[in-house]
């Protein structure tokens, strides 16, 4: 056998224990000594074959020795390779993805409850904590904008964004207006900042009343006077949500005292998991932040699996899955890539 057949036959050898070692320490959590790999592996290798690559696979960082065991555990290097080159996925089952849209269509609030809805599926497929960005609202595009009397000087804006979200703004207005009066300022504005995004309509209104003109006449100032209290910054909306975080007690590894104390301040502070789904934003698909890659300590003994979600071909939020190192990959990615897609039909269909 030349050198480069060696070599192709020692990596395939190589990998083969890896995947093998890996899944059997995702399903029991326990490291995996070289009796357990050679049954396990179903080959006729004698044990110091086996342990020669183990002693290999730990030398390359794949693998490491815990200081109470003779067995082995993945590192996160060895978690990133069996990820990339190893993984076969599991097609979610189709009940699972019926329970999802039925969940979906539930009647509830527009905006937080479908998002709540979300995240507690993905909390209740995985049985670790499931998390759910709300919806980028500044980037969301206006759809459409109707004024509603109510009382006196009082007027109730209804805004219609591209995320089937609606959102209600009372403002007070400088003199009363008629019914058909209002409906013209709705079809002004609407037609002049519809598919725009939140942030481009409040720069653009802004400009617009910073611009003398005399050519502006009653109606464009008075509905840009409107509009800028229509479309106004509001803080009182969460971020993001969150459910089963409790789930996470149930993982050996992560049960430490000190550790749950430091992933729930996180699940409650929110920052550095929404620093990490911001940057999912701007990504491809599905990613896989395993322990320290996701670059927050907190997290460190944490993988987290995310997948933005999109009405009109527009990326509007982010969700993901929280859990240990050890979790069902092949399981969980296709939970998290279908969710994401049914949540930005649901909201779309909305």
């Amino acid at each position: 056998m030349s050198s480069n057949e060696s070599d192709k036959h020692f990596n395939e050898r190589a990998q083969y224990f890896l995947k093998v070692l890996i899944e059997r320490y995702i399903q029991d959590g326990q490291p995996v000594g070289s009796r357990t790999l050679a049954r396990d592996s179903g080959l006729d290798l004698s044990p110091a074959t086996i342990r020669n690559v183990m002693s290999d696979l730990e030398e390359l960082g794949f693998i490491a020795s815990p200081h109470t065991s003779a067995g082995r555990i993945p590192t996160v290097s060895g978690y990133r390779m069996f990820v990339d080159s190893m993984l076969s996925l599991q097609p979610i089952e189709q009940r699972l993805i019926d329970q999802v849209q039925h969940e979906l269509k539930l009647p509830s609030d527009l905006g937080n409850g479908i998002v709540q809805s979300a995240s507690r599926m993905l909390s209740d497929m995985t049985r670790m904590a499931g998390v759910v960005m709300v919806p980028k609202r500044n980037q969301e595009k206006v759809r459409q904008i109707e004024f509603v009397p109510l009382s006196n000087t009082r007027v109730l804006a209804v805004i219609v964004t591209s995320a089937g979200e609606i959102l209600n703004r009372i403002i007070e207005t400088s003199r009363q207006f008629e019914r058909s009066e209002l409906e013209q300022l709705s079809n002004y504005i609407t037609q002049h900042y519809a598919g725009h995004d939140l942030e481009r309509v409040r720069r653009e209104v802004f400009e617009e009343m910073q611009t003398t003109r005399a050519d502006m006449d009653r109606l464009m100032a008075e509905a840009l006077t409107m509009a800028k209290q229509a479309f106004s910054e509001t803080d009182s909306e969460p971020d993001m949500v969150v459910s089963g975080q409790t789930n996470l007690m149930d993982f050996d590894e992560l049960a430490q005292m000190d550790r749950l104390r430091g992933l729930f301040d996180a699940f409650t502070e929110k920052q550095e998991i929404l620093h990490l789904l911001d940057r999912c934003l701007e990504a491809d698909g599905v990613q896989i932040y395993i322990g320290e890659e996701s670059g927050y300590n907190t997290l460190k003994d944490c993988s987290v699996i995310t997948a933005p979600y999109e009405v009109d071909d527009e990326v509007i939020g982010v969700l993901g899955v929280v859990g240990p190192t050890r979790m069902a990959y092949d399981k969980v990615i296709p939970i998290v890539d279908v969710t994401a897609k049914l949540l930005g039909a649901a909201l779309k269909s909305r």
